[in-house]
């Protein structure tokens, strides 16, 4: 599948293949360990993330991977993202700041 990824003016399309949406499990439980301490989320710290709060922290790591041009770990970003919010085709990624803005897309 293809996720969008809408970065201002900028649009990315990452390729997120069905074997990697199985092989990174354990990857995607060790983030969801790591949101299970709390994150800080711009200037709040969100003390248990909620579904969409830790698709939005991961859609930040995504950006970060794309502008270092890291690959393999915006595929993995990406593919978090599709498995937590089924149906999800695409994020729209806030850059003023504000992590909490960063909107998931849907068909």
């Amino acid at each position: 599948m293809r996720f969008k990824v809408i970065v201002g003016e900028q649009v990315y399309a990452v390729e997120v293949s069905e074997d990697l949406l199985e092989q990174a499990r354990a990857f995607h439980d060790k983030l969801d360990a790591d949101m299970d301490r709390g994150w800080q989320m711009s200037r709040a710290f969100v003390a248990h993330p909620d579904r969409l709060q830790r698709c939005q922290i991961v859609a930040d790591r995504l950006l970060t991977s794309l502008s270092q041009g890291n690959e393999p770990t915006a595929m993995l970003m990406a593919s978090y993202i599709a498995l937590r919010m089924p149906g999800a085709i695409g994020v729209d990624i806030d850059t003023e700041g504000e992590m909490q803005n960063t909107e998931v897309l849907y068909a």
